[in-house]
C-alpha cells in the first residue's frame, strides 16, 4: 500500500502547521518549504479546511492554522479520510469462482482496520513533539 500524493501533502501541511502554531501560515510559504506546486497545495488545503482539520483566513493577516490541537488529529483518521474507505480488494467487480467460499476479503478488511487502529495510536503532536531537528526544519530555522 502506498499513500496517494494528496494524502502525503495533507500530512505535511498538518505537520508544518503544528510546528508553526504560533502564527498563521500561508500557501506560499508551505509551497516553498516543501516544494509543492501552489495550485496542487491549494486543493489540499481546501480539502483540509472542508474536512475540519484546518481553518483558513482570507485578506491581510490571512493564512491557515490547525482547527484543533495537534494531539486531537489522529494519523489513521487523516489517512482514512484522504485515501477513502475502499477495501484492499474489490471482490464484487470481478467474476470469481471462489467468491462463495473465499474469506480473503474479510481477512483483508480485518487487516485494514488493524492498520488504521495502529496509526490512530499516533497524533500529529506525536510526530512533532520532542523532535528538535524536525522542529527547527519545519520552523525554517536551519
Amino acid at each position: 500500500m502506498q499513500l496517494l500524493r494528496f494524502t502525503d501533502y495533507s500530512l505535511r501541511v498538518l505537520l508544518y502547521l503544528a510546528i508553526n502554531h504560533s502564527k498563521r501560515s500561508t500557501l506560499k510559504e508551505i509551497a516553498e518549504f516543501y516544494p509543492i506546486s501552489i495550485e496542487h497545495l491549494r486543493k489540499v488545503v481546501h480539502e483540509l479546511s472542508r474536512s475540519g482539520y484546518i481553518v483558513t483566513y482570507q485578506g491581510k493577516g490571512g493564512g491557515m492554522e490547525l482547527a484543533r490541537p495537534p494531539e486531537e488529529i489522529l494519523i489513521g483518521d487523516v489517512i482514512r479520510h484522504f485515501e477513502g474507505h475502499e477495501t484492499f480488494i474489490d471482490c464484487e467487480s470481478i467474476s470469481c469462482k471462489l467468491a462463495p467460499a473465499c474469506t480473503l476479503k474479510s481477512v483483508l478488511k480485518i487487516g485494514q482496520q488493524a492498520l488504521y487502529d495502529k496509526l490512530n495510536e499516533y497524533s500529529i503532536a506525536d510526530l512533532v513533539e520532542s523532535k528538535p531537528t524536525m522542529i527547527k526544519l519545519l520552523a525554517n530555522q536551519l
